[in-house]
């Protein structure tokens, strides 16, 4: 993209990005437009979907914004009336913007819809059981349609580098345990807001794992300083990851293996309103062989491009949807 161009398309993210911050009476902006362009490829016009208005989320992350901008195109290829609601702070913030039909379409993860929606506290160890779960519970409580859901789970994890790893010895979570039980100077750890408070974050996994949440030294960063901060070991011993962030890759950092099975499965799910999929029960089949071929890998790689190399999520979203054949780049 050459330089006029990008910087065009940072005011628009820009703009996009400040719509979603604005929490007023009316709740959240209407959003903007799809920022590229995509034609038809294996997704063909349907005439169902043909000048139908919606509008799409997501949250305020790198993977969020890129599954947004995935159902974006898809739709577009498919000829709907596609606004851009990408890059809304939080999950609560998203999930309320949903629930008040300010956006209609976005991919959740199961793990959320069940502990930090539906306030469970205990997740289903089992991929598939933990979807049924909470489609079924979403529906019955709030009307909300849960879709087959993609194979790849983004869930948390505890990173460390090489040289922490040496010194400490720690390779499980239990281990970390016992580093902040008996030497919680050793075990300062870095974590993004919402890990810090979350039953599916740092308090559940300390209840989890018997230790004091509040022995080790803990510090809030935002999520993506958190990889730099860990690989240096300075700041930050151990840090709160997401699995599928291509930077676990490029820093070289260790994950701690979940021992006692406490992170949930975290499946990415288009999810929306009852009303809305009862009235275009298309949108679902479009996306389906989409999410089909959101694996681990996929997902990791293409999160890699974008905090790696520095590419938009919007670009790195729609080169794959070019690559797979889905959509064509106009």
């Amino acid at each position: 993209m050459k330089a006029p161009a990008r910087q065009t398309f940072a005011r628009r993210l820009f703009a996009v990005a400040l719509s979603a911050a604005v929490l007023a009476g009316c709740g959240l902006e209407s959003g903007g437009a799809v920022p590229l362009s995509v034609g038809p490829g294996s997704i063909e016009p349907v005439p169902e979907l043909d000048g139908v208005r919606m509008t799409v989320g997501s949250k305020d992350f790198t993977e969020q914004i890129t599954l947004g901008y995935i159902i974006e195109f898809a739709m577009t290829a498919a000829g709907a009336d596609v606004r851009d609601l990408t890059n809304i702070q939080g999950s609560n913030s998203t999930r309320d913007a949903q629930l008040d039909g300010q956006i209609d379409l976005t991919y959740e993860y199961t793990g959320t819809g069940w502990i930090n929606y539906l306030g469970n506290e205990t997740p289903l160890p089992d991929s598939q059981e933990q979807y049924e779960a909470v489609r079924d519970a979403d529906l019955e409580a709030n009307d909300m349609v849960w879709a087959v859901p993609a194979p790849m789970n983004n869930t948390y994890a505890i990173a460390m580098n090489q040289q922490t790893a040496e010194q400490t010895g720690v390779k499980t979570l239990s281990d970390y345990a016992r580093l902040v039980q008996t030497d919680p100077a050793a075990a300062t750890t870095c974590v993004e807001t919402e890990f810090n408070v979350r039953q599916d974050g740092y308090p559940g996994m300390a209840a989890k794992y018997e230790f004091d949440p509040a022995a080790a030294p803990r510090q809030i960063l935002q999520t993506g300083i958190i990889y730099q901060a860990t690989a240096d070991g300075t700041q930050c011993k151990f840090g709160e990851v997401f699995t599928t962030d291509g930077r676990i890759i490029a820093l070289d950092l260790v994950l701690l293996e979940d021992d006692r099975a406490f992170f949930p499965k975290y499946n990415p799910a288009l999810i929306m309103k009852k009303e809305f999929a009862d009235a275009h029960p298309e949108v679902a089949e479009v996306m389906a062989p989409i999410s089909a071929k959101l694996t681990d890998e996929v997902m990791t790689e293409l999160n890699r491009q974008v905090d790696v190399e520095g590419l938009e999520p919007a670009e790195v979203a729609r080169d794959w949807m070019v690559s797979e054949g889905f959509v064509t780049a106009e």
